[in-house]
């Protein structure tokens, strides 16, 4: 017999199969906290120097494929200064390391899972799911929550990389603990380009900067330590940038782009400079809006991309700047997570080319290219918590396993366009909701419009406290079944997440449990 969530909240506190309450409670409340590191063990904010994630190559190519392999597996790393802490990485590295791919030339990446057959102290099986977020991938390739790896097992994911250019990110998505597998470690960052990025004279090269950005807790020893909030979910004392606490950049006197991933289990953000003066926002989750907007502060839901452009020509050698946070409500919140980064002025000589910011960056955008005369229906569907459950319109995750995962929240025609009424009616949390396949357009939020960085195409949206948001969506990038959920990732573990069904004709979908996870040893790639 397969146990959902409720079976397994009746069995057991941390079953191989899902965390079924929060770690807090499981772990013993006040007195895990009470093994916390203290405050004054941490480093001094800006004192950590700055470092990129690594980047990875195919090893090998044909005429139409890059292809890679990737091995999630235990690594020991020194992230607070004179200790070590155990965490699960991508290749070994957290966060994991940058694809860089170009539109039109298909990948694909092996994942091998090598992690443990049970985590350590919390004492589950980590299996995994990698869903490659921002991608029109085919359904058994997206990162379906059930179509699980187990220690032991690899999987084969094929990525069409078909869109316009944009940052996209992996990382795991097994269902029922996809906190934790993240919070280890298994996230990172893919990058994909176009001839139209190409040919504008943004940033690039070494002036094009990945900040993958995640709150993080300690124990006395060094090693990771959960702490989920029952209502809100973990909230850390460290912020790391690509796996940096507060870290200390050098930059030259020119324009940097900035990529900023918020890849936070449940932290929210809003960023600004200390010294008050705008950044300009030039894409968002799919990719580079039409115009750029210039904003003094960027609210930032878990999983969202903003890309930002920073002129450190304004400033005199010598100069630090730092970014802030000042966090948005019903967030838990600590010492020093008003500090990010910081980046201090050198005078050295730089390169000049791919200075600028162009008035126009990409004008045909398809989402952004969407009026509401187009939506043919609109849809309604509600956030909100449940008798302890994180529910979608009263449904949970655990109904569409029960259901054999045939119960969907919608089922839409492939090309149809919709608008989709999202309303979250508690002034408690907020909700970064999540739609797989597709880039949306943000009509309106509370009636009124986008925010400035938010009016770009995007694949996740800032459902705040007591706010309907409506979305215009084409559903033109496949068919079959794909999630939605919320992306904070304690709330999509405690079921917060559903399917929609795209048809397309007579045509029949791939099912997600297509091409399923094989048994080591790996046969040839």
């Amino acid at each position: 017999m397969d146990l959902t969530r409720r079976d397994m909240a009746k069995l057991s506190l941390l079953g191989g199969a899902a965390v079924a309450l929060p770690l807090e409670r499981a772990l013993g409340g006040p007195a895990t906290l009470a093994n916390r590191i203290a405050t004054s063990a941490l480093p001094l904010p800006f004192t950590v120097p700055f470092a990129r994630p690594p980047a990875i190559t195919p090893f090998r190519y044909d005429d139409t494929t890059d292809y890679y392999r990737v091995s999630m597996e235990p690594a020991m790393k020194e992230i607070i200064p004179g200790l070590q802490t155990m965490v699960w990485g991508y290749n070994g590295s957290v966060p994991g390391p940058t694809f860089r791919v170009t539109k039109g030339r298909r990948a694909v990446v092996r994942q091998v899972n090598n992690l443990p057959s049970r985590h350590p102290v919390l004492d589950y099986t980590p299996w995994t799911s990698v869903h490659l977020h921002g991608s029109a991938s085919l359904p058994q390739y997206d990162g379906y929550a059930s179509d699980i790896s187990n220690p032991g097992q690899w999987k084969d994911y094929v990525y069409p990389n078909v869109q316009h250019a944009r940052t996209l990110w992996y990382h795991d998505h097994g269902v029922h603990h996809t906190a934790q597998n993240v919070f280890m470690g298994l996230a990172g960052m893919y990058i994909m380009t176009d001839a139209v990025e190409q040919a504008l004279p943004l940033p690039r090269g070494e002036y094009d900067v990945p900040l993958i950005v995640s709150d993080m807790m300690f124990n006395a020893d060094g090693s990771l330590l959960f702490n989920l909030d029952e209502d809100s979910g973990f909230y850390g004392d460290v912020i790391a940038v690509n796996g940096r606490p507060w870290p200390l950049m050098k930059v030259q006197r020119r324009k940097y782009r900035f990529r900023i991933l918020n890849a936070s289990v449940s932290r929210s953000y809003r960023w600004s400079l200390s010294d008050g003066r705008p950044m300009t926002v030039v894409a968002t989750d799919a990719g580079l809006m039409a115009a750029p907007r210039s904003v003094t502060s960027i609210r930032h839901a878990p999983a969202e991309r903003y890309e930002v452009v920073i002129d450190f020509a304004r400033y005199a050698p010598g100069t630090r700047i730092t970014l802030r946070n000042s966090s948005p409500k019903n967030n838990v919140n600590f010492a020093n997570v008003d500090k990010v980064m910081a980046f201090e002025v050198t005078g050295d000589p730089f390169d000049p080319a791919n200075n600028q910011v162009p008035a126009v960056l990409e004008p045909d955008q398809p989402a952004m290219s969407l009026t509401a005369a187009d939506s043919m229906r609109t849809r309604q569907f509600v956030f909100r918590r449940d008798g302890g459950e994180w529910v979608i319109n009263n449904r949970t995750w655990e109904d569409v396993v029960r259901s054999n995962f045939t119960l969907a929240l919608a089922t839409t025609n492939k090309n149809d366009v919709e608008t989709w009424e999202l309303r979250n009616p508690s002034g408690g949390w907020h909700h970064p909701i999540h739609v797989h396949l597709v880039d949306f357009k943000i009509l309106s939020r509370n009636g009124q419009p986008a925010q400035p960085w938010e009016q770009g195409a995007k694949d996740v949206v800032f459902l705040g406290e007591n706010e309907t948001i409506r979305l215009l969506i084409k559903f033109d990038g496949g068919f079959g079944k794909y999630m939605m959920h919320c992306h904070n990732l304690v709330h999509e573990d405690h079921d917060m997440m559903g399917q929609f069904v795209v048809l397309n004709g007579a045509n029949v979908a791939d099912d997600p449990f297509s091409v399923p996870a094989r048994n080591l040893p790996e046969t040839p790639l």
